[in-house]
């Protein structure tokens, strides 16, 4: 029995990138291009609706831009990949889009055979890097990583005292919206997602005294 085809939902702005890249799928029977998305709002809407196995998600987009609908395809538990297909490499993109949970990161200039097996990938849920991608991400990876500055540690000493946010930016005098910026940029640095993986993360690098 054949499998079935990978569904694809295509989120650009310009319907002309839209229609190259669909007809880069035209006629390749493992791929059916079920959709187009002109920003990132439409395309969560359209992923809601259809269901794709993999989404490929322009960056910058009017409207709901790419990484906050990465974002919000993951706060709805939807199980399409996204595979960002953008223009740009730089740091400032690539790390916010991976950050948010994108599976691959190609550029638009990827040749067809390189974006067929990107997107095959992806349904697996295998990362899909564009080669500059690689080498930032390799380059991140490698640096020694960012210290905590003295305001997350205290955050992160309250949370490991059983604090919730309010509490915490009750005690520190600061906005609780503050508190949930600082544990982002703590979750960053730690190389972890909830709090309860910061706090076990700092005790075991000794960031945090054990009482």
């Amino acid at each position: 029995m054949p499998e079935s085809p990978v569904r694809l939902l295509i989120a650009d702005d310009h319907p002309i990138v839209r229609d190259g890249i669909r007809g880069m799928f035209a006629g390749d029977p493992g791929f059916e291009v079920v959709a187009e998305a002109g920003d990132g709002a439409q395309a969560v809407d359209l992923a809601r609706a259809l269901d794709p196995d993999v989404i490929l998600m322009d960056l910058r987009m009017p409207r709901m831009d790419g990484v906050t609908a990465i974002r919000e395809l993951a706060r709805l538990g939807l199980k399409a990949r996204v595979l960002v297909l953008t223009t740009y490499d730089t740091d400032s993109d690539v790390l916010p889009a991976i950050e948010a949970g994108a599976t691959g990161y190609l550029l638009k200039d990827a040749l067809r055979e390189e974006l067929a097996r990107a997107v095959a990938a992806a349904a697996r849920g295998e990362a899909a890097l564009s080669p500059s991608v690689a080498t930032r991400l390799l380059g991140q990876v490698r640096a020694p990583a960012d210290p905590l500055s003295g305001r997350e540690l205290e955050i992160l000493d309250l949370i490991a005292q059983g604090t919730t946010n309010r509490e915490a930016a009750a005690r520190l005098f600061i906005s609780e919206a503050t508190v949930k910026t600082h544990l982002l940029h703590i979750y960053a640095k730690l190389g972890v997602n909830d709090r309860a993986a910061a706090v076990a993360a700092a005790f075991q690098r000794g960031l945090l005294p054990r009482k």
